[in-house]
């Protein structure tokens, strides 16, 4: 990977998703969630999701949706999104990763209450360094369906912007 590379991976991918679908936060393999390795996921007390295993030593974490970034943690760890159809979509980077408090994360350019696009980047994490302590799976879970029936692909390996539902 050249220099321009590493300083331009970073933004946002142009995409253009319907303000109904999800699509996947990064490339990797996506995974049961009831597989993840914390009862507060895999037992969905949260709601119903999926997860990734992030590979490399970073990533970037793009939107899945388009709507409002209604929660971002100073940490970085985690972001929730209320789409356009008022369902309610959270990412959380990592298992118990709150404790790294921010370390290994870096927020890019978005802040909390910003308009956002599917595809546009919201975290960078150091995966890497991040593993060394932590289990790096990555949830996308859907706090709020209001009312709306989701169902996810099989599980598998997917690119960025790519959608994960039915």
């Amino acid at each position: 990977m050249g220099l321009f590379d590493s300083l331009f991976n970073k933004k946002e991918i142009s995409l253009n998703v319907h303000n109904s679908d999800i699509v996947a936060i990064t490339d990797g393999e996506m995974i049961d969630i009831s597989s993840v390795n914390d009862e507060l996921f895999s037992q969905k007390v949260m709601g119903d999701g999926v997860a990734f295993k992030l590979s490399g030593d970073k990533a970037t974490l793009y939107s899945p949706v388009n709507g409002t970034l209604n929660v971002l943690f100073p940490t970085g760890h985690a972001f929730g999104i209320t789409m356009h159809d008022g369902v309610e979509v959270l990412v959380h980077c990592g298992i118990n990763t709150v404790e790294s408090n921010g370390t290994g994360f870096t927020i890019l350019k978005k802040k909390q209450g910003d308009s956002i696009k599917a595809g546009e980047a919201i975290v960078e994490v150091d995966v890497k360094l991040l593993s060394e302590k932590y289990d790096m799976s990555t949830m996308l879970i859907i706090t709020n369906p209001n009312g709306k029936t989701i169902q996810f692909k099989e599980f598998g390996s997917f690119k960025v912007g790519e959608s994960i539902i039915k």
